[in-house]
């Protein structure tokens, strides 16, 4: 028996590998990890695609509960664990898998493109970006993200911030609440942002510009990102102006 960690892409149900379609497919349990991103179909259409029935996991299913959901069913019969973008990109899927190796459940990787490697598109260079950060929703006295912000750019790196998300209640930190939050922390008027919504979809949204013309785009559907550039190479100068 084996326990699959299959990252489903960052677009729709077509994104899944062909490698991880089969490992679904012989599969007995699946279930589809929903607090960490949100994929841009419903389960619906993945159950459809798979002939198989999907069951949510939650942060207190994978977190708290594993024994007696995920690993109790890895146990006794293939089981997948489907996850937005790719598997091993979240410490709590690295701690799920660590709990498997001490149950002696084996346990297979298939990887797929996440948003660390989808911001590509922007024209930014992926090895120039630092820390990775996060914007929650309560963010009234939290200064972790600016941080992160001040430490990339004495570096020279470029800054990515995911945005806060609740699937379960379809609550999304918005753009323009997370540029408000970096304002209050000391981002300048004249500091140029890369926002961006539903990266690896058909609607996909990036705009480049100052604060202040951000925060009156409507970007459409989640996950919402930022990113604020350090200092730029002439190329990635001229790949930004087509998102101007």
């Amino acid at each position: 028996m084996t326990l699959y960690f299959i990252g489903l892409g960052i677009g729709d149900e077509k994104d899944i590998s062909l490698k991880g379609l089969e490992a679904v497919k012989s599969c007995s349990n699946i279930y589809l990890e929903n607090y960490t991103s949100v994929l841009q179909c419903s389960k619906e259409n993945l159950e459809k695609l798979y002939g198989k029935k999907i069951i949510l996991a939650d942060r207190e299913i994978v977190e708290k509960k594993p024994e007696h959901t995920i690993l109790k069913h890895a146990k006794k019969e293939n089981t997948a664990f489907l996850v937005v973008g790719d598997p091993m990109c979240a410490t709590t899927h690295i701690d799920l898998m660590l709990r498997a190796k001490k149950e002696n459940i084996p346990i297979k990787v298939i990887h797929n493109a996440s948003i660390i490697s989808a911001v590509g598109i922007t024209g930014l260079e992926i090895y120039k970006f630092g820390k990775t950060t996060s914007i929650p929703f309560e963010n009234k006295d939290v200064k972790a993200p600016y941080n992160v912000l001040i430490d990339n750019l004495e570096k020279g790196l470029h800054t990515l911030f995911l945005l806060d998300l609740n699937p379960k209640d379809k609550k999304f930190l918005t753009v323009k609440k997370a540029i408000k939050y970096l304002e209050k922390q000391g981002l300048t008027k004249d500091t140029k942002i890369l926002a961006c919504s539903g990266i690896g979809s058909d609607y996909q949204t990036i705009k480049y510009g100052k604060p202040d013309i951000l925060k009156d785009i409507d970007f459409k559907k989640p996950p919402y990102c930022l990113i604020i550039p350090a200092k730029l190479h002439f190329m990635e100068e001229e790949a930004l102006k087509q998102y101007e």
